[in-house]
């Protein structure tokens, strides 16, 4: 089953102060699409949208987070994205504990660290 869920601009702002974070070169995560695999396991598949500068300055990671803090999965990104923004990358195999049915998802640069966090209810 795929859910989906826009990272609405209102929202953010109110919640999480996206916009502001955006405005001091912090990675945005747009959207989160999610999809459970036969063996149970997750697929997410996250748009990240960052002011890339090149090798010292761009976004290099997304991660989902359970509610008491866990990292469940990391996808890293290798290179920066300057001229594909804003860009989606996945990850398959994340394991979600049973009862947990909302995770976390940030990004994180280079310079800054982790950007704000975005809500997801797991369908």
């Amino acid at each position: 089953m795929r859910h989906l869920l826009l990272a609405a601009l209102l929202p953010a702002t109110l919640l999480f102060g996206a916009p502001c974070a955006a405005m001091a070169g912090e990675p945005v995560v747009e959207k989160i699409e999610a999809d459970r695999a036969a063996d149970g396991s997750w697929r997410f598949a996250v748009t990240v949208r960052h002011a890339d500068e090149g090798w010292d300055h761009y976004a290099d990671a997304w991660e989902v987070v359970a509610p008491d803090g866990t990292v469940l999965g990391t996808r890293e990104l290798l290179h920066p994205h300057e001229n594909e923004q804003p860009f989606t990358r996945a990850r398959s195999g994340i394991v979600i504990p049973d009862g947990v049915d909302h995770v976390m998802v940030r990004a994180r640069d280079k310079a800054h660290g982790w950007g704000a966090g975005v809500p997801f209810s797991l369908p």
